[in-house]
């Protein structure tokens, strides 16, 4: 008679699944951006195909920026009652529908509504984004975290040129929008396979459960961080959180949007400018990652988690002033370096705002705060592209310096910005109560 040993089935672990987890919300950020640079880039040829002013493609560009303002209170909300995996399987699924559908667009008024239903979706990655951070990272790794997901707008952006264009320039835009749209239908499956919270998933090593777990009973204030709205509203630390996004987030959509229309009221020709318009992306990227580094090294060196923080919000915005100088010169290669110089700034800046909402707030309101502070940016990006649109088109004959003013203040809002991050994300009497996380 013999006796069989029993089998016993070891269980299948991934290690630093964490950091596949962010993998994947970097993909959805490039997907994200490639959908949505598609218009900027075939801007100048759809503006003398349809006879668009610059006014006429601000509104459209707006039409996008109200959905997405609106988008993302109340899909930040929504991703707090919901969760993320959940939420930002419907939101993708949503706007690379949209996508397919904008071919249908015939004129100014139908490529706006097509727009609006793309800002609408999209506006959920951010706070679905910093949400699932908030979960599955610890403190020290947040912001590097938050740097990787949020670099796939960066290299979203860099590599839209070469796709978008190469596919208009042999087929015309209707393809062009169709393909990055395609993309998102991919992701979804792998986002479904791989994404569950951290005390759930089947995946997790007993090292890193234990790890995030730590990290949580660490951060417990001792008391439940109120999710009303109107509690949220009262506290400094969520207005400088806004403030953060508010006076930055329109500086960079007016390089994503209007980067291309710039070098060309500049004198510079597309063709040979495609390499320009993708080089700012390719800092940003750098300047994302910068800025994670940075902050998570200062703190291992012992610095407080908001001083960390800070040091980077006061590089960014004293660095991105050097769109300032590009009024003074047509020299392609010496805009590109500035308007580089100053996205690598830009990005390091808004990696901590971005992460901001992790750093201060219970899980329950993460993706809550987060959505209030991209609706203060879509505002704020509303209101600057009206001016632009209409600045730009005043200034139309003035040869190479249509954009002067609007360069100006946008090399100076984001220090302005900066100021008051510094003066409003501090300790406070809600600290104390347990409102809020400590710096």
């Amino acid at each position: 008679m013999t006796h069989t040993a029993p089998v016993i089935s070891a269980k299948r672990v991934v290690s630093n699944l964490r950091w596949w987890i962010a993998s994947v919300l970097f993909l959805s950020t490039i997907i994200n951006y490639l959908d949505r640079q598609t218009l900027s880039l075939l801007a100048p040829f759809l503006k003398v195909q349809y006879h668009w002013t610059n006014t006429h493609y601000a509104y459209i560009v707006i039409a996008f920026r109200v959905a997405y303002a609106i988008g993302q209170t109340s899909f930040g909300r929504l991703m707090d009652k919901i969760g993320t995996r959940r939420g930002l399987t419907l939101t993708v699924a949503w706007y690379s529908v949209v996508s397919l559908l904008t071919p249908l667009a015939s004129g100014l008024y139908s490529f706006g509504f097509f727009r609006f239903l793309l800002g609408a979706g999209e506006s959920a990655n951010w706070p679905a984004a910093t949400k699932a951070v908030s979960e599955w990272f610890p403190k020290q790794e947040r912001g590097l975290a938050t740097a990787f997901f949020d670099s796939g707008s960066s290299v979203g952006g860099a590599i839209a040129p070469f796709i978008v264009l190469s596919i208009y320039f042999r087929w015309g835009w209707r393809p062009a929008v169709i393909v990055p749209g395609l993309l998102g239908f991919l992701w979804i499956l792998l986002w479904r396979k791989i994404y569950q919270p951290p005390a759930s998933h089947p995946l997790i090593s007993e090292a890193e459960r234990d790890l995030l777990a730590r990290e949580n009973r660490l951060l417990d204030t001792g008391a439940a961080a109120s999710t009303r709205m109107r509690d949220l509203l009262k506290l400094p630390q969520t207005w400088g959180t806004i403030i953060s996004r508010s006076f930055t987030d329109p500086v960079w959509y007016f390089v994503t949007d209007w980067f291309p229309i710039y070098l060309v009221a500049k004198g510079i020709d597309l063709k040979s400018g495609v390499v320009a318009v993708w080089v700012p992306f390719i800092a940003a990227d750098a300047g994302n990652f910068a800025g994670g580094i940075a902050s998570g090294w200062l703190i291992k060196r012992g610095w407080s988690l908001g001083a960390a923080r800070k040091a980077v919000v006061i590089f960014g915005g004293i660095g991105v002033t050097l769109l300032i100088p590009t009024i003074f010169t047509t020299n392609l290669f010496l805009i590109t370096l500035l308007f580089a110089t100053a996205t690598f700034s830009y990005a390091a800046f808004s990696t901590i705002a971005n992460v901001l909402p992790a750093d201060l707030y219970e899980s329950g309101a993460v993706a809550t705060v987060s959505g209030v502070s991209g609706t203060g940016a879509g505002i704020g990006t509303i209101i600057a592209f009206l001016l632009v649109g209409h600045y730009s088109d005043v200034r139309q004959g003035l040869t190479t310096h249509a954009f002067d003013p609007i360069v100006i203040v946008a090399g100076l809002i984001p220090f302005i910005g900066m100021i008051l991050v510094l003066l409003l994300v501090r300790n406070t009497e809600a600290t104390r109560r347990g409102l809020v996380r400590p710096l």
